[in-house]
């Protein structure tokens, strides 16, 4: 699927916690054509792009949703945010990124994501549950604090309504309140990378899919590598823009 570019309408920017907001795009249907797990890139000025994974399964009706962190220190971000407040149209140039769902496979899936990582698992999940509703699905969410779980309720609804849907969540300070209940949701308070290495998992049966910081990719790959998982089975856009020193 070749990368194309586009005018596109903005028809929704909410703000999901204080730092991260969602913005809703529509366009013309053949145009919108993603695999769940690319990305999308928007156009500031004739030199600047800025990258960001499309959050919602392609159900062919030319909507596409983003989630967008907000670094007030960082220029790109702040044009952005300014950008979505008087701007109508958007250009786009999509679809991008290697690291996509492998609808041919029947393995179980184990999806680890880092912040707004989540929305291109989330892609994923939605594709999985239309297509594929029987394939398992263990879903690994790490923040930093509660707050940034912005879609926790989601996440937690996917594992209370599908019972191959499991949601792990993972942050670096206590919870402010308890997650939802439900026995396939659970809360670990650490690093990702010392979840996955305590955690009773076995790797190698799944498609591993990481995303995040290359720090974060590279920390949890060791470990899954260090329980046996085969790395031709592991898929992540790190591996394309920050691939590791050899």
């Amino acid at each position: 699927m070749s990368a194309r570019t586009l005018t596109c309408q903005v028809t929704e920017v909410e703000n999901l916690n204080p730092d991260v907001f969602g913005v809703t795009l529509e366009g013309r249907a053949e145009a919108m054509q993603h695999a769940p797990g690319q990305y999308l890139e928007l156009k500031l000025d004739d030199t600047t792009w800025v990258p960001f994974s499309i959050a919602s399964f392609d159900r062919g009706v030319g909507i596409i949703e983003l989630h967008i962190q907000h670094w007030p220190e960082r220029s790109n971000s702040v044009r952005l945010r300014e950008l979505l407040k008087v701007a109508n149209q958007l250009t786009l140039r999509l679809p991008g990124g290697e690291c996509v769902l492998d609808r041919q496979s029947q393995r179980p899936l184990m999806l680890i994501a880092a912040g707004t990582g989540f929305s291109q698992m989330k892609a994923m999940v939605e594709a999985v549950l239309h297509e594929q509703p029987d394939r398992q699905v263990s879903l690994w969410w790490a923040a930093r604090e509660h707050r940034d779980l912005y879609l926790e309720q989601l996440a937690s609804h996917w594992a209370q309504t599908y019972s191959n849907v499991s949601f792990h969540a993972v942050t670096e300070l206590p919870l402010e309140e308890p997650l939802a209940v439900g026995e396939r949701i659970t809360h670990q308070q650490g690093r990702i990378d010392d979840a996955l290495k305590a955690a009773d998992i076995a790797p190698h049966a799944h498609d591993v899919y990481l995303s995040g910081s290359p720090g974060m990719v590279y920390a949890c790959l060791d470990v899954l590598e260090s329980k046996g998982m085969p790395l031709e089975r592991v898929f992540s856009d790190v591996f394309a823009y920050a691939p590791r020193a050899s």
